[in-house]
């Protein structure tokens, strides 16, 4: 279980009273009843009805309950925790059988606005819960506890092929959450909430160190656990985009391991000779961890997504250097050209460019590009080689990559080659190319930048946004469970991740 107790420590140095919730006292409007008063036209009586009197003091009662103000709470709990940790939403205080709009916000650090929101009524107690209550609209529909992040969308009006990643893991995601009266659906930063609090989501745990490693003419970020260690260790390679993309190494790193982020497209050598980086780029990185203090030297995994893939599989399998305890590859493929690396890699898909598709919205569709999956040995890593456990994580709407294609032709060849019980394989129908961590907001396509040409398109991923979020979270779960068995089996470990 992630952490829940957060400190100041070295990382997470910002004070923010996010428990703090605001409240707006509003008075609810009803009919008010007005007693009919009959007035006795008896000259001589005094005497008035007992019914009358009766009356009188249950709408005197009424009244005095009616004009009480009614102060509304919202909360979310942990008001601060990792980003794949759940939270409650809970709602109090309101009108019974009130129709709500729960409303989620988020500024990214390149300073575009996102939000969600869900309809909901309250119960005859005037709560919602959002763990258990269903959305009837909005942005999600039904019972879910973490719809409120998942489908977190550009705020209407935002520029197209918008795609939410965290730049400074040093600093957390902070969200705004509120409940509104009735079912909006825009125009919520012209309405009063009724109640709001701030949330944070953290990539980096209290206790994990960020290390920047230049060494050997490496471009990357070492990201350390709690604790006096030794720690297993993992490689962690992005695709074809380039940078150095951190969040994923130091969630990593938040459950127990030594999580590495490799930059192997836009690094320093390559920036400064133009020349892309060979086989023993990454052998000095695997090299780097084997040798750290801090890193248990015959427990390194590697992680690659997309064109990280396939330089896993090649090290994997036809490094001399690199001997992985295991290896996830997620949304990917074994097809490449064995002799050269990644420029004879990227080479071999720019021959094949013109199976490029465009959608009606000018969206293109690589997944053709390595299609039909080659039966030249030559043109893809043997891995019936392999000799360490291997986990497919595959979206089967992927638009980007052949990557179920490519799973089901590695899994026939492990399976001649007798080692398919090293072979883990999760397989998502309509889940696309982009499968990150869970509750990252689900982009079916964004703009991506070429890092060859530097031209800029929309690239379509693939994926519907329920079934995306709900691989997501799966295939991390399962992800963490993997990675424990293979990198802390047989070692005693106190790590938040042996709690898996």
């Amino acid at each position: 279980m992630a952490p829940r107790l957060w400190e100041e420590t070295e990382g997470c140095s910002r004070k923010t009273n996010v428990s703090q919730v605001w409240t707006l006292e509003c008075r609810v409007l009803w009919w008010r009843y007005r007693p009919c008063r009959r007035q006795s036209r008896a000259t001589n009586s005094r005497r008035k009805p007992k019914t009358t009197t009766r009356r009188r003091s249950a709408a005197a009662a009424q009244l005095k309950m009616e004009e009480k103000p009614c102060c509304a709470a919202l909360s979310v709990q942990p008001s601060r925790g990792l980003v794949d940790e759940k939270f409650v939403v809970l709602v109090q205080n309101t009108v019974p059988s009130c129709p709500l709009t729960i409303h989620a916000s988020h500024q990214c650090e390149d300073g575009h606005s996102w939000h969600a929101f869900a309809h909901y009524t309250s119960d005859a107690s005037g709560a919602v819960n959002v763990s258990e209550d269903c959305s009837v609209g909005g942005t999600y529909s039904g019972v879910e506890a973490m719809g409120l992040l998942w489908s977190l969308k550009p705020v209407p009006g935002s520029k197209p092929g918008l795609r939410m990643r965290k730049k400074n893991v040093q600093a957390p995601m902070v969200i705004t959450i509120s409940v509104y009266k009735g079912h909006l659906t825009e125009g919520f930063g012209d309405q009063v909430p009724l109640a709001g609090t701030e949330v944070e989501r953290w990539y980096m745990a209290p206790g994990v160190r960020r290390i920047a490693v230049t060494e050997d003419g490496l471009t990357a970020t070492l990201f350390l656990p709690s604790g006096p260690g030794p720690f297993p260790g993992l490689l962690d390679l992005w695709g074809g985009g380039g940078q150095l993309v951190e969040y994923r190494a130091a969630l990593l790193a938040s459950h127990g391991i030594a999580a590495m982020a490799l930059d192997y497209l836009t690094c320093k050598y390559t920036m400064e000779t133009g020349k892309m980086v060979e086989q023993d780029y990454f052998e000095a990185a695997y090299t780097f961890l084997q040798k750290h203090p801090k890193v248990l030297s015959s427990r390194i995994a590697m992680l690659g997504l997309s064109l990280g893939t396939s330089v896993t599989l090649k090290t994997a399998v036809y490094s001399e250097v690199i001997k992985l305890r295991c290896a996830v590859c997620i949304s990917g493929s074994h097809v490449q050209p064995l002799d050269g690396f990644l420029k004879e890699t990227l080479g071999y898909f720019n021959e094949n460019s013109g199976k490029t598709c465009f959608t009606e919205d000018n969206e293109a569709i690589w997944r053709n590009l390595l299609l039909p999956i080659p039966t030249d040995l030559s043109l893809k890593v043997d891995v019936g080689k392999l000799q360490c456990p291997l986990m497919l994580i595959v979206g089967e709407d992927d638009q980007n990559w052949c990557a179920y294609e490519s799973a089901m032709d590695m899994k026939e060849m492990m399976e001649r080659a007798g080692n398919s019980y090293l072979l883990t394989l999760l397989l998502y129908p309509n889940a696309g190319h982009l499968i990150e961590p869970p509750y990252t907001p689900h982009a079916r396509s964004s703009l991506f930048r070429d890092v060859k040409s530097r031209q800029k398109l929309m690239a379509l991923w693939g994926g519907q946004t329920l079934e995306h979020s709900r691989a997501q979270e799966d295939a991390w779960r399962k992800l963490l469970v993997f990675l424990r068995k293979n990198l802390y089996g047989g070692v005693k470990s106190t790590s938040p991740l042996s709690n898996l």
